[in-house]
C-alpha cells in the first residue's frame, strides 16, 4: 500500500522515511533500525514476497496501519545477494546521527545503493564470473555500448551497426544489468532480457556524456583512448559513469581510462552461434558439458573469469595468438605449469580487493589477501626467470614487487584478520603506540580486577563478596543482604534486590571510567587507523591490478598448459593459406562423456569448399560439425586442440545453424528461427567464414525446404564462398558435387547388423546409402508393429517410384509436370471474367512459362 496523505499527517518517522523513499521510487529502500533494516508500506509487501520474510506492521500513521519487514543487520549481504539475483536494486539507509543528542528520529541518510551491475562486495558476486553494468545508447540502426565491471575497473566502449550485433553482444557479455533510455521502444533482443534500467534520456546526451568522461578521466579530449569520433560509444559510456557516481556515492578513482573494442579484432560470433556451440552454457545446466566445462581447470578466480573472456573473443591477431601458443607450449615443454599452478593457489582475488579499496569499502580480509599475494610473487618470478618465451617474460617484468605496500601490510595487519573492522582486532601490535596504550588499559584490566575482588573480601571480611558486571550498571561488588551490616563505609549502594546487594567503590569507579573509555577511545581509533590505510594504498590501486591482470593471465596459460597434457592436445598451425586441414579431430567435451570417441578428418580449401554431410541420424553428424568449430575457435584464443594435426587458414566468423527450436514467446515457429539464422549467415559469411549448417529446410515441406536447401547451398557456395559444412537428410542434394564446383560428399558411417544398426561414427567421402530411418526409429522404441508397417509402406513407395519415369535430377528437385501446371491454371481461370487484354497476357505468360520449362529438360 502507497500512503496517499500528505507528510504532515503522518509520525516523524514516517515523515522521514517518506522523504528519503521519494529520492528512490523503483528502489527498495532498507532503513535502519537499531539492529534491523526495516522496509515499509510497498516495499515491505515486496521483500516478504521476494525474500519469504514475515509481513508485520508498525502502529499507525495518518491513520493507516504501516506494513512492515525486516531483515537483521547482521544478515544483510545474504538478503542483497538474493535481491540482486531476482534484479532488484536497494538502496542502504544508516543511522548517521547520535540518539542521545537527536530531538525526534535520529537522522539518517542512504549512504549506497546497490544493483546487480554495481554490486562489489565479495558476498555478493560469483567468483569466476564478470559482474558487468551495460549501457545502450540508440540511434537510427546503430547502437552505442559500453560496459563496466565495475569490482575489476574494465571499462569499454563499442559501436555495432543493427539489432543482430547487438543480439550477439548481449550474448556474449551476458550483463547483469542493462541502461537504457526510458523513453526508447526496446528491441526484441532487449525486451526479453532481465535487470533492465531506464534513464532518462539526457543521460545518453553526446556531449554532456563527453564532458562528464574528460572530468573523469582528467583529460583534454578522448582521442588518447581512441573514441573521440564514437559519439553513441561516448554517449553510452557517459550514462553509465553517471549512473555509477550516483549508485556509489564516492569517488572511482580506479576508473581511469577505457577501452574500444572493435568487431575486426576478433572472429565474429551471433548470438545463435554461441548458443549451438554450447561455449559456456548447456540446455541442461550442466557445466561439464560445456567447453568452458572442459576448458577451465584454472586454480584462481581471476584466472577464470579471464578465460571466460578470451574464450568469448577469440582473436584474430596472428602474432597475439602465437604469442599465447608459444608461452603454453614453453609451460608444457619445461614442465613448469604445474609448480606455477601451485604458486598462484598461494594468491587471491586482488583484481576486486584492489576496487573494494579505491571505493572505499575493502575489508580487512581483502588487504590480508594483497599482503599474502604479494609475498607470492618472487617465487612466481622465480619460475619464470629463464623463459625464453616473450609473452612469459612481459609476464614476469609485470609481477615485479610492491616493497612498500608489502611492508606497510604487514606492520599494519595481525596475521588472521577478522572479517569486519566493526568489532576491532584488526591493526597489529605495534603499529601505533596510541592504540596499544589503549588496548593495554583494557585488555589487561582482568588481572586488576581479581586483585581488587581478593582485597576487598580481605578488608571487609566477608567471603562470599564477588565482582560482577553488567550493561546497565557497569561494575559493582555483590554481597549477600545477610552480610550487608559489615560492608565498609566507603562502600556506595547501587542497587538491592531480593538476596544480594550492590555497591559502587570510588577506586572501583574510576577503574571503571578508565577502561571503558580506552575500550571505546580504543576501538574508535582502530578504525581510524584502517581508514588512513586504505586512504594510503588508494594511490597504489593500479599497481595491484596491473599485478592482478599479470597473474590472471599467467594462471590462464598454465592452465591450457595442463589441459592439453592431461587431454592429448596439439598445437595448431596458423597459415595465410586459405582452408582447414585438421586430421583425427575429437569433439573436446563429447569425448570426455563416451568411451571410444572416434576421431575424423576435415579437409576444406578453395577447392572443397561445401560439404555435403549425410548419414543417419544420431550418425554423428552435428558432433561432426561442432566439434570443427570448436577446435578453430580454440585455436584463436591461444589453446592447444583436440587433433592429431590442425591446420587453420584465415577465420573471420564461425556461423552455426544447428537444431530446432521456436520462439513462441516472439511468436517465431521453428521454421521462422530456422529462416531468420539462416538469413543472418547468408547475408554475412564472407570467403573467410566457417559456416555450420544442420537439417536445413526440414521445417516445411518437402518440396519447399528441398528447394530452400539446394538454393542455400548454392548461394554460400557461390556467392558468399564460405567453407560450409552442410548436414542433410534430402539425399537429392548429393547432386550438388556433380553440377557445382567445389562441392563435396562426405558421411557418417553407420551398418546394419541382423536388423539393428550399428552406429560407426567415422566420416567417408561420398554419400551415404541410405538414411537408415527405420533403424534408428526402432533403436528408439517405436512399437515394432509400428516399424513393420513403416517397412511395407517404404517398399511400396519405392516400387511406385522405381515404376515412375523419372525427369532430370534438378527438375525433380523444383518443379512438377508442366501439364500439371497449365490444368491447375485452368481449373481456376474464369474466363468471363477476363478482358480480351488479360486474356492475351496470361497466353503470353503461360508460353514463356512452358518455354523455360522445356529449355531447362533439354
Amino acid at each position: 500500500m502507497t500512503p496517499t496523505l500528505p507528510l504532515e499527517h503522518h509520525t516523524p518517522m514516517v515523515q522521514q522515511y517518506l522523504r528519503l523513499k521519494a529520492e528512490y521510487p523503483d528502489t527498495l529502500l532498507l532503513y535502519r533500525m537499531g539492529d534491523f533494516y526495516e522496509l515499509f508500506f510497498d516495499d515491505a509487501v515486496k521483500a516478504a514476497r521476494l525474500l519469504d520474510l514475515t509481513l508485520t506492521s508498525r502502529g499507525e500513521s495518518g491513520g493507516q496501519r504501516v506494513p512492515m519487514a525486516g531483515i537483521p543487520y547482521h544478515a544483510l549481504e545474504n538478503y542483497l545477494a538474493r535481491l540482486l539475483k531476482l534484479g532488484e536494486s536497494a538502496a542502504i539507509c544508516e543511522q548517521i546521527g547520535d540518539p542521545a543528542k537527536s530531538k525526534g528520529p535520529v537522522e539518517r541518510k542512504v549512504v549506497r545503493v546497490v544493483t546487480p551491475g554495481t554490486a562489489t562486495d565479495e558476498a555478493l558476486l560469483e567468483e569466476r564470473r564478470d559482474n558487468l553494468l551495460l549501457a545502450v545508447a540508440p540511434a537510427g540502426t546503430g547502437f552505442g555500448l559500453a560496459h563496466l565491471e565495475l569490482s575489476c575497473a574494465r571499462f569499454a566502449v563499442q559501436q555495432v551497426e543493427n539489432e543482430a550485433a547487438l543480439a550477439a553482444e548481449l550474448e556474449r557479455l551476458d550483463p547483469a544489468e542493462i541502461l537504457v533510455p526510458e523513453d526508447w521502444d526496446l528491441p526484441a533482443c532487449l525486451a526479453e532480457r532481465s535487470g533492465i534500467t531506464c534513464r532518462p534520456p539526457w543521460h545518453f546526451d553526446p556531449a554532456g556524456s563527453r564532458r562528464l568522461l574528460l572530468a573523469q578521466f582528467k583529460t583534454r579530449d578522448l582521442s588518447g583512448f581512441g573514441c573521440e569520433g564514437l559519439e553513441l560509444a561516448v554517449a553510452a559510456a557517459g550514462a553509465l559513469l553517471q549512473y555509477v557516481q550516483e549508485t556509489q556515492r564516492s569517488a572511482l578513482p580506479h576508473l581511469t581510462g577505457l577501452q574500444v573494442e572493435s568487431g575486426a579484432d576478433t572472429i565474429g560470433l551471433d548470438a545463435a552461434s554461441r548458443r549451438n556451440l554450447e561455449l559456456d552454457r548447456h540446455p541442461s545446466g550442466k557445466r561439464e558439458f560445456t567447453l568452458l566445462g572442459v576448458l577451465d581447470a584454472t586454480v584462481t578466480a581471476a584466472g577464470g573469469r579471464l578465460l571466460k573472456r578470451w574464450l568469448h573473443r577469440p582473436l584474430r591477431d596472428r602474432a597475439a595468438i602465437e604469442a599465447r601458443l608459444d608461452a603454453v607450449e614453453t609451460l608444457i615443454e619445461t614442465g613448469r605449469y604445474e609448480t606455477l599452478r601451485e604458486a598462484l593457489r598461494r594468491t587471491g582475488d586482488i583484481e576486486r580487493a584492489a576496487s573494494r579499496i579505491a571505493l572505499g569499502t575493502a575489508r580487512p580480509r581483502d588487504l590480508a589477501l594483497i599482503r599474502q599475494t604479494l609475498e607470492t610473487l618472487p617465487d612466481l618470478r622465480g619460475l619464470l626467470a629463464d623463459s625464453d618465451t616473450a609473452r612469459l617474460r612481459h609476464l614476469r617484468a609485470e609481477l615485479a614487487d610492491l616493497p612498500e605496500i608489502q611492508a606497510l601490510l604487514e606492520r599494519a595487519l595481525v596475521a588472521e584478520p577478522p572479517a569486519l573492522i566493526r568489532d576491532g582486532g584488526v591493526i597489529a601490535p605495534g603499529y601505533d603506540a596510541e592504540l596499544d596504550e589503549l588496548r593495554r588499559l583494557s585488555q589487561h584490566g582482568d588481572d586488576w580486577l581479581l586483585e581488587l575482588e581478593r582485597r576487598e573480601r580481605e578488608r571487609s571480611g566477608i567471603a562470599s563478596l564477588k565482582l560482577r558486571y553488567n550493561k546497565v550498571h557497569g561494575y559493582y561488588l555483590e554481597i549477600p543482604r545477610t552480610q550487608s551490616e559489615r560492608v565498609p563505609a566507603d562502600y556506595v549502594r547501587r542497587q538491592t534486590l531480593k538476596n544480594v546487594e550492590r555497591f559502587i567503590t570510588p577506586e572501583l569507579k574510576a577503574f571503571e571510567d578508565k577502561v571503558l573509555s580506552a575500550r571505546e577511545k580504543a576501538l574508535a581509533l582502530e578504525k581510524a587507523l584502517y581508514e588512513r590505510l586504505l586512504q594510503t594504498l588508494a594511490p597504489q590501486v593500479p599497481a595491484i591490478q596491473a599485478r592482478a591482470r599479470a597473474l590472471a593471465e599467467l594462471d590462464v596459460l598454465a592452465n591450457l598448459a595442463e589441459r592439453a597434457v592431461a587431454c592429448d592436445w596439439r598445437r595448431p598451425q596458423l597459415t595465410d593459406t586459405p582452408g582447414i586441414r585438421i586430421e583425427a579431430g575429437r569433439h573436446p567435451v563429447v569425448e570426455r562423456q563416451v568411451d571410444n570417441f572416434v576421431p575424423n578428418d576435415l579437409e576444406l580449401n578453395p577447392q572443397r569448399r561445401l560439404h555435403i554431410v549425410t548419414g543417419p541420424n544420431m550418425g554423428g553428424k552435428s558432433t561432426y560439425m561442432r566439434q570443427n568449430a570448436l577446435i578453430v575457435l580454440m585455436a584463436h584464443l591461444g589453446s592447444f586442440v583436440p587433433a592429431e594435426r590442425a591446420v587453420i587458414g584465415p577465420v573471420d566468423r564461425i556461423f552455426t545453424r544447428i537444431g530446432a527450436s521456436d520462439d513462441l514467446a516472439s511468436g517465431r515457429s521453428t521454421f521462422m528461427v530456422e529462416m531468420t539464422e539462416t538469413a543472418t549467415i547468408l547475408h554475412n559469411a564472407t570467403e573467410h567464414s566457417l559456416v555450420l549448417l544442420d537439417e536445413i529446410g526440414r521445417g516445411t515441406s518437402t518440396f519447399d525446404g528441398l528447394s530452400l536447401a539446394w538454393a542455400v547451398a548454392e548461394r554460400l557456395l557461390g556467392r558468399n564462398r564460405a567453407l560450409t559444412l552442410f548436414a542433410t537428410h534430402y539425399f537429392e542434394l548429393t547432386a550438388l558435387t556433380e553440377q557445382l564446383e567445389g562441392a563435396v560428399n562426405v558421411h557418417l558411417e553407420a551398418a546394419e547388423y541382423d536388423g539393428h544398426i550399428v552406429f560407426l561414427h567415422s566420416v567417408r567421402e561420398g554419400p551415404a546409402s541410405q538414411s537408415y530411418g527405420l533403424q534408428v526409429a526402432a533403436l528408439a522404441g517405436v512399437p515394432q508393429d509400428v516399424i513393420e508397417r513403416a517397412r511395407r509402406k517404404l517398399v511400396e513407395l519405392e516400387n511406385r517410384r522405381d515404376n515412375t519415369e523419372t525427369p532430370p535430377p534438378q527438375l525433380d528437385l523444383f518443379t512438377r509436370p508442366a501439364g500439371a501446371w497449365l490444368d491447375e491454371q485452368l481449373q481456376r481461370l474464369d474466363p468471363d471474367g477476363l478482358t480480351p487484354r488479360q486474356a492475351l497476357q496470361l497466353l503470353y505468360e503461360w508460353k514463356e512459362r512452358l518455354e523455360q520449362h522445356a529449355g531447362a529438360r533439354s
